[in-house]
């Protein structure tokens, strides 16, 4: 696992000071860091999960066209290993030097938007990421931008009127993080030395690897390794489950894996490629997918998880496969510097068995844009509209013939079997027949060959084998009622 560079310290930039750490646990979390290490505790701990938001902060990062954005991003389950290079902007830094309060503090306090004051600090960060992105935000912004907060005590209609009224204190050109972005891009870029990171020894260690070969090569080398994008998954597996996950690899600053392309009526995403990163280039090309990106977590979540983290953790319950599998998407996977594309219907095998081979990894996606004429629909039921985890999540996509006839169908499920599944024996039953009410009710039968679903917390058995039937109902409904958009996206809470 040599290395042309190796570092052994940590370096990003935290409020207005860089930080160099070179003792550095592979599990620690920047919440605990920031409150422990630091002192600094305006940034809460609440659920520990990644669901409330009482702990986000902002990171701000370069991106490959060389600028720097700041997303809002759950402390509590991001790992401070993942922060070489980055700036990392907690709520005492907003205030000015002679103790002004920053437009959103000010905003937040004149509406009253607090009462304990336990999860204010959460809705200010999130609030001024939007604000920095957004001076003047639309409703339905400002409710996207809080989906990842909690407030237990004043309901939120105080923080909304807090959030429309932000500018009226001051303009977005007077903020030091927008004012000061050319010279925090310079100190940014002073700090990426092009160094492979390697922290700890043994088995206790992580490494950050300082591109895409080297990354290849590290894994190659320590296929054991635990391998960590966003970690709104792996975070919960430490905080939570309290499981090793030593030693890791950070990736989520490989800006290689970062890249979107379109072309020729396909769309490539580097593994690396966060929700919101995602989220424009597939809502403007595949819209049904715009609506499903925005059920997923809180936007903190959509800041730090990845596609292609979601397809490799394999879980039955990850609410991109099935959509993706319905748009006969595929895989690039590579070891080494071999690689082998299959597709994604085929990566997944068993429960918590991918056909990934020992130090081999995602690499990218591929992803066919469905032809103008053909139906594509993606439904989520969940108890909760907003922050769930599914239920049952069904992915349609149908082609009819010019008699009416159906010339092909794929369905597939999230949330039915072990992993997520095409209904094969469903669409074999609509297959080159009429699509017309008979037909999908007779074939709403066949999906007990395709699934035997499990009772669990989130849904009985018998609802998911219901819910599943009436998808497949509404998705009739839907492809033929006049007017209705030939690509549609509707979702439930149970």
């Amino acid at each position: 696992m040599a290395a042309a560079n190796i570092r052994s310290e940590l370096r990003f930039i935290l409020n207005g000071r860089d930080v160099a750490l070179s003792d550095v646990a592979p599990d620690q979390t920047l919440l605990d860091w920031l409150r422990l290490a630091r002192l600094l505790k305006g940034t809460k701990e609440g659920c520990a999960e990644g669901d409330c938001g009482a702990c986000t902060v902002l990171v701000g990062r370069l991106t490959p066209a060389g600028g720097l954005v700041y997303e809002g991003v759950n402390a509590c389950i991001r790992f401070l290993g993942s922060l070489d290079g980055c700036h990392v902007v907690t709520v005492e830094h907003l205030a000015a030097g002679d103790g002004r309060l920053h437009p959103v503090q000010q905003a937040m306090v004149d509406y009253h938007g607090s009462q304990c004051g336990f999860c204010t600090p959460g809705f200010v960060m999130s609030l001024y990421a939007l604000w920095m992105q957004s001076p003047n935000p639309t409703d339905q912004e400002i409710e996207t931008a809080l989906q990842g907060n909690l407030c237990r005590c004043t309901g939120y209609e105080p923080i909304l009127r807090a959030a429309r009224a932000i500018s009226s204190y001051g303009g977005t050109e007077k903020d030091p993080l927008l004012a000061e972005r050319q010279a925090m891009i310079a100190r940014l870029k002073a700090l990426a030395d092009g160094a492979r990171v390697e922290i700890g020894e043994g088995k206790k260690r992580f490494v950050v690897p300082t591109d895409l070969d080297d990354f290849a090569a590290v894994l190659e080398a320590e296929p054991a390794a635990t391998v960590v994008a966003g970690s709104t998954d792996v975070g919960l597996w430490v905080t939570k489950h309290m499981r090793d996950i030593t030693p890791v690899v950070f990736i989520a600053g490989l800006q290689e894996m970062k890249a979107i392309t379109v072309q020729d009526g396909v769309i490539t995403l580097g593994a690396g490629v966060t929700y919101s990163e995602a989220i424009a280039t597939l809502s403007r090309h595949i819209p049904a997918l715009g609506p499903l990106i925005t059920r997923i977590g809180g936007q903190q979540v959509r800041n730090m998880g990845t596609i292609g983290g979601n397809v490799a953790n394999g879980s039955p319950i990850g609410d991109t496969p099935p959509a993706l599998i319905a748009l006969g998407a595929s895989v690039t996977l590579r070891k080494g510097a071999e690689r082998r594309t299959i597709p994604l219907e085929d990566f997944f095998i068993a429960y918590g068995k991918q056909d990934r081979q020992p130090g081999e990894f995602v690499e990218s996606l591929t992803v066919p844009v469905p032809p103008a004429a053909e139906k594509f629909a993606v439904y989520k039921v969940t108890k909760r509209r907003d922050e769930d985890i599914t239920a049952t999540l069904g992915a349609f996509r149908l082609a009819l013939a010019a008699d009416g006839t159906v010339a092909a169908i794929t369905i597939a499920y999230g949330g039915m079997a072990a992993t997520p599944k095409r209904a094969f024996a469903v669409e074999k039953a609509l297959l080159g027949q009429s699509w017309t009410e008979a037909t999908v009710e007779a074939a709403m039968a066949k999906y007990a060959e395709d699934y035997t679903p499990l009772t669990d917390m989130r849904a009985t058995a018998e609802y998911r084998a219901m819910v599943a039937r009436n998808l497949l109902l509404r998705f009739y409904v839907e492809t033929t009622t006049s007017g209705e958009a030939t690509q549609v996206s509707r979702y439930e809470a149970a």
